[in-house]
This record gives C-alpha cells, structure tokens and sequence, in this order.
C-alpha cells in the first residue's frame, strides 16, 4: 500500500466530464473503452474525442456506437470514434479482439461492467459471472494488449470500480460462491475489490511506462441497474410508485459520473500515478477494513501481496482456458 500523500485536484464530485478535459489536446492519442456505448462509458467517450482523442468502444453491441460516431465525424475538431465487437464474459471474444488490434494503445478504460446478478450464474469458464465480466475479461484484455500499451511509452490503465467494494474482500478459498451462499452484492462487491486489485498488482508494468488507478465513479442512474428489482430500487428511492427514476439529491448526471474516469485518463495531473484510488476527482483516504466510511477505499483492495496472489490466480485462469 502506498504511503505517498494524498493526491488532489481542482475538481469536486460536481464536475463534468468535459470540466475536467477542458483546454488539453489529446489529438494522436489512441484510447480504448469497454462498455462505451451506454451510460458514464458513453460521457467518457464523448469528452474524450472532443479533446481529438482517437477513441475504440468495446462493447457486445457496436451498433450502438454509431450515434457516438456520427456526432464525432460532424465535429472537425473532434477525434474519430470506433466500434468494435466485445464480450469481456468470453474469453474468446476478448483474444478475437486483441488479435485484431494493431499499433500502440496509450489509454485502457476498464467501464463495462454488470451488478447484483440476482442469481448465480458462471461463464463458459465456470468463473461467477460478475467476476468474470468485471474483474477477469478486463484482466485478460489487458494482459494481451500488454505490449499494444507498452509500446505507447506512457499509458494508462483506468479501472472503473464502485464503493461496493468495501464490505467485500476477494474471498481466495471461495470467489465462485460454490460453498458459501450466493449474494448479489458479495458477489459484486469482490469483483470491484479485485479490480482496485488489479490496478495494484500492475506495478509489475511500470517499467514499461504503463500505470494503473481505479474509481469509484459515485451513484449514477445508469443500465447498470437493469438487474435490480422495482421493489429494490424503490426501498433505495431511486423509484416512484408509477416505475419513474427519481435520482436523489447526490446522485450525479453520467457526465459528472464520468468525470473521474476523464481526469486517470487524461489529465497532466496524474502523470506518473499508478496504483491509488479516487472519488470525486480525487485520491480516497484508506479505511480500515471491516469499516464502510464514504469516499474511502477499502485496506483490502490496496494489499499488494493479496493484489499480487490475484495476479497469479488471473493469470493461471488465462493460461488454463
């Protein structure tokens, strides 16, 4: 765990997306986005390419890409947007992906995700389905476009996780639940520990230049609730009696969900950061674990040696599909 202090920013849990970018110039820089078709992934994407970046959304539908598309190529300032076929629960689709992949790659954006399955379910590779997705599809994505951001000099990996993570470390005897009882949010809640996790065992990649920081991008009204039941969402307020969203008052718009995700990718402020973890567009103090304080992260998810046993584990996964 790092004992650096603390990094700040300019920026609050109030600020946009495209606040955050304002001013810098990504022209020539090459950056990929999982899940960027919908949600924060899409506000990522946008202020992203209108800073001229070159942006790839990964996503299982790239047909949904194409507004994102059009409304690049109308702006003359804006950079090109790509759409390209991604299912991060398969892991023939993430090879068919990365084998597809040419030249440098200077920026990962690890978005995509799902949330509280309400049942267990596994991938082809007997992996639970949320760790799977959210935790080892963007772990085997980044392990075999290892050289793709290498070869950029000075990439980032910026890893999409959520507070969920605090009440759920990475569960080394049981991470599949094929003994202890399956729970939407353990489940959820691990996957998210082991992506701050993995942003951590990257250091092992610093001496290529690349360097790794997650988030937790706040509470956002997304698709990513689509598993979550009309009961749930009203007993958390979120929904009316008639099935109409209602966003409570700290609940953020996508594009100030996706600030944070902007500001690891992009911003001079974070060069040479790796392995920390922010909220509101800034590094999170460290809680204890067995303590759920708000804006924190979780000691858990820090541990490098748990960070570097998941990276074997991951790795050995990989090896073995």
């Amino acid at each position: 765990m790092s004992t650096e202090q603390r990094l700040t920013t300019p920026f609050s849990a109030q600020t946009t997306a495209a606040e955050v970018i304002a001013g810098h110039d990504l022209t020539g820089r090459r950056i990929l986005v999982t899940g960027g078709a919908s949600g924060i992934g899409t506000e990522t994407v946008r202020a992203l390419t209108a800073a001229g970046a070159e942006v790839t959304v990964a996503t299982r539908r790239p047909e949904a890409v194409e507004q994102l598309r059009r409304e690049a190529a109308g702006d003359r300032r804006s950079g090109p947007v790509h759409g390209a076929r991604l299912d991060l629960a398969d892991l023939a689709s993430v090879k068919a992906f990365t084998e597809q992949w040419q030249g440098p790659l200077d920026v990962l954006v690890a978005n995509a995700g799902i949330m509280a399955l309400p049942q267990r379910e596994v991938a082809r590779n007997g992996w639970e389905l949320q760790l799977a997705t959210n935790f080892l599809g963007h772990f085997a994505l980044a392990t075999a476009l290892h050289g793709a951001l290498a070869e950029s000099g000075s990439a980032r990996i910026v890893v999409v996780s959520s507070g969920a993570h605090q009440g759920a470390p990475f569960d080394f005897d049981d991470p599949h639940f094929e003994r202890r009882p399956y729970d939407p949010w353990q489940a959820y809640g691990q996957s998210k520990s082991a992506e701050v996790l993995f942003t951590v065992g990257a250091h092992r990649w610093a001496r290529d230049g690349i360097t790794a920081n997650s988030l937790n991008p706040g509470y956002i009204l997304t698709n990513l609730q689509r598993h979550i039941d009309d009961d749930t969402m009203r007993s958390l307020g979120v929904m009316d009696d008639q099935g109409n969203l209602t966003p409570l008052p700290y609940y953020k718009t996508p594009a100030q969900g996706a600030a944070t995700s902007v500001l690891l990718a992009a911003s001079p402020l974070l060069e040479g950061v790796s392995g920390r973890y922010f909220e509101d567009n800034q590094q999170a103090p460290v809680s204890a674990d067995g303590e759920s304080v708000p804006g924190s992260v979780a000691s858990h998810a820090l541990d490098r040696e748990a960070a570097d046993r998941l990276w074997h584990y991951a790795s050995d996964a990989l090896r073995a599909r």
